[in-house]
């Protein structure tokens, strides 16, 4: 890979500026000054470094987002607060996008990555790669109004829903499991049950729980292990 591809691709600089920087000897390889952009090198065994700081190359980025209300998930909007907006400089990079959306009113775990693979394989409904969720109801939900939504439940559109796994917590409050991302989907689960869901919360994606010490707003890097939870079986 090129050497100034290299360095751009992990988001801190533009092409444009490492070249320059490259150009000016402050670009070192395994320690040597190397000013020529296009000089070949391995990301992943070289040694890169920017003014002596070395870079921590990957390949692909992986971010849980704990996101908040009012935040749209997209990587544009004229108007309205994105995901993408609450990446600090230091974690952004060109091409991250959010895995699996949540609607404005819904908080919790975002997923925010550039590798697209990967999240075709947590989305796709034929992984049965489960999110959770934490739903308040408008109304305590009797078992035989619960009980469609795990059958399999079909929407006022008539469109179906894969069965999902659903457990009461408290009065109006149940856990739902689901594998699929259809637009409002919960809710519109709930609103065909004769229910309405007024507080939504994705605590979970596979294996991997919300950080709980990740405020709102606040988003961090996964770690390997993290990534493997999210798949695992």
């Amino acid at each position: 890979m090129r050497l100034d591809r290299s360095i751009a691709s992990q988001g801190a600089y533009t092409r444009s500026e490492i070249r320059k920087l490259i150009r000016a000897g402050r670009v070192t390889v395994d320690g040597a000054p190397v000013r020529d952009p296009g000089a070949a090198v391995d990301p992943e065994n070289n040694v890169l470094a920017v003014d002596g700081k070395a870079l921590n190359y990957r390949e692909h980025l992986y971010l849980m987002l704990n996101k908040p209300k009012g935040v749209i998930s997209a990587t544009e909007d004229r108007s309205a607060k994105t995901v993408l907006d609450l990446v600090p400089p230091e974690l952004f990079r060109k091409g991250l996008f959010p895995a699996g959306r949540l609607d404005g009113e819904t908080t919790g775990f975002v997923l925010l990555t550039d590798d697209g693979e990967f999240a075709h394989r947590i989305l796709s409904p034929g992984n049965h790669i489960m999110k959770t969720y934490i739903a308040t109801l408008r109304d305590v939900p009797p078992d035989s109004q619960l009980q469609p939504l795990r059958d399999g439940i079909e929407l006022r559109d008539g469109s179906h829903c894969l069965p999902a796994e659903v457990r009461i917590l408290g009065d109006r409050t149940v856990e739902i499991k689901i594998c699929e991302g259809k637009y409002h989907q919960i809710k519109r689960m709930f609103a065909a049950a004769g229910n309405r869901v007024l507080e939504l919360e994705r605590t979970a994606m596979g294996g991997l729980p919300l950080d709980p010490d990740l405020e709102p707003g606040k988003c961090r890097e996964l770690t390997a292990e993290e990534l493997d939870r999210i798949t695992a079986r």
